[in-house]
């Protein structure tokens, strides 16, 4: 079986069984300490969207504490919500809309009537308001839990390889405008690490080499430069895992 050099790695028959099974995981994770507030950042992308409809169905939807958890976003498109691409939109459409979760506790990033550096600086002092505090403790996460998918190029959130983002280490969230066919906004490295629990969701006999790479510590691409406080679990369906599963 294919080993990751650090965290937990669950491996499911195919993208929906590792959908609900990531779902169900991080409703226990939620559950856990009833009545505290936690954070959550997700993820965009196709791949985290099987697990936002199931935690937005029957039985998760009534056992998931959605009083208690903010969303953030950990990446985004600069477009507007309505746009296809947009990764709020498809969260809202996929998990959001159908949940009594309060509007409160949802924290988009804003990308219409400011330009992406504004729209970047907005969300990092959000979160810095969020959080009650401009400098991360090591034993005080930023967040919970964080979602985060794999591209085929090694890329997490919108930390593409190359990029100046992932030098970062003075900001929690950057715009990203080369790379891409569409400007991006992410958080960053430092951002990222101060996670209680870091999942990444990958799924498709496409990412078995990327992820190969990954799990063995030895590739230089940004998925593996990662270094949260907490623990990271790997959510690979079969055709992912390859033989190796």
């Amino acid at each position: 079986m294919m080993k990751p050099e650090d965290g937990i790695l669950h491996v499911f028959d195919d993208a929906a069984a590792m959908a609900r099974g990531a779902a169900e995981w991080l409703t226990e994770q939620m559950r856990a300490r009833p009545g505290i507030e936690k954070s959550i950042a997700l993820a965009g992308g196709s791949t985290p969207k099987p697990v936002y409809q199931a935690l937005a169905a029957a039985p998760l939807a009534t056992r998931f504490p959605w009083d208690d958890v903010n969303f953030f976003i950990g990446d985004e498109r600069f477009v507007p919500t309505t746009n296809p691409a947009s990764n709020y939109g498809m969260i809202l459409d996929a998990m959001l809309q159908a949940v009594p979760v309060p509007s409160r506790n949802v924290h988009p990033v804003p990308t219409e009537g400011i330009t992406i550096e504004q729209a970047a600086d907005a969300y990092e002092k959000m979160l810095r308001a969020v959080y009650g505090a401009d400098a991360l403790r090591a034993d005080k996460p930023l967040f919970d839990a964080v979602l985060l998918g794999l591209g085929d190029d090694g890329h997490t959130a919108s930390l593409l390889p190359g990029e100046p983002a992932l030098a970062v280490q003075d900001r929690w969230v950057v715009p990203v405008t080369h790379g891409r066919s569409e400007a991006r906004i992410t958080l960053t490295y430092p951002a990222l690490n101060s996670s209680a629990q870091v999942a990444f969701l990958v799924a498709g006999a496409g990412k078995t080499e990327m992820l190969d790479r990954v799990l063995s510590g030895g590739a230089d691409v940004p998925a593996a430069r990662l270094r949260p406080v907490g623990t990271v679990h790997w959510f690979v369906d079969r055709a992912a895992a390859g033989a190796r599963a």
